[in-house]
């Protein structure tokens, strides 16, 4: 697999391609819904975490579901983990640090071997998500933040016991549901729903009203410029 794409002026993550089938669900059918496609391992989408849990808390305040939908930019993994790679990660984590304030750590870059496999972390929100599902952005946040900030690695399932310690979500039954089939069918069911959208790159968010996407990120978003583009797609919010 080529090393993934990021882009510094625009803040989007390029994903990997996935195996397409036909039938991928369609958008649920509440009259308005913000709907944020990203990634844990994402860098950007570290970096638009704070905007996106003020626009999440926007929503709420406004009767206007929010619906996470897993990203898969790098499902299966496979980098070489060399030093181009490694030099990669550094210069786009300091980069997106510098312009977004959020905190990054590199003790995982001097490891000797690591996957940058993004699905397990994509896998155990999608466990997680029925086990508490008003915390569902709060799992997502607390990946990244083990991820990005602790450098621990989320293919293992011992990675998510202290998530679901803070969360009050049942160790065992995540356990369980994170190496089921049934998941993993429907975490690749995201990656594809996705794509079929025509999602490009992570993150991504924009708001359905009726049949209408309005898009309010495309790559990295401050929360007033996402606000703002929400208010003018939903009239009763003018």
């Amino acid at each position: 697999m080529k090393t993934p794409e990021c882009d510094l002026e625009t803040g989007v993550c390029a994903p990997a391609p996935v195996p397409q089938e036909p039938g991928a669900s369609a958008p649920t059918e509440a009259a308005e819904e913000i709907v944020y496609v990203g990634d844990p391992m994402c860098s950007w989408c570290w970096g638009i975490a704070p905007n996106l849990q003020q626009l999440h808390e926007f929503g709420h305040k406004n009767a206007i579901p929010f619906r996470l939908v897993v990203g898969g930019l790098r499902p299966g993994g496979g980098d070489a983990w060399n030093r181009q790679f490694k030099q990669f990660l550094e210069h786009h984590w300091r980069e997106i640090a510098t312009m977004t304030g959020q905190e990054f750590r590199y003790q995982l870059l001097e490891r000797e071997s690591f996957d940058y496999d993004t699905e397990p972390a994509c896998r155990a929100v999608v466990a997680a998500r029925p086990l508490a599902p008003e915390n569902e952005m709060d799992f997502f946040y607390a990946v990244q933040r083990r991820f990005y900030v602790d450098n621990e690695d989320p293919k293992t399932v011992e990675f998510y016991r202290p998530i679901c310690a803070e969360l009050d979500i049942d160790y065992s039954v995540f356990a369980e549901r994170f190496d089921s089939d049934d998941v993993r069918a429907e975490t690749l069911e995201e990656f594809r729903l996705n794509r079929s959208w025509g999602v490009t790159g992570y993150p991504t968010v924009f708001v359905r009203v009726g049949a209408r996407h309005h898009p309010l990120a495309r790559g990295y978003a401050t929360f007033d410029q996402m606000r703002d583009d929400l208010i003018r797609a939903v009239p009763r919010l003018s």
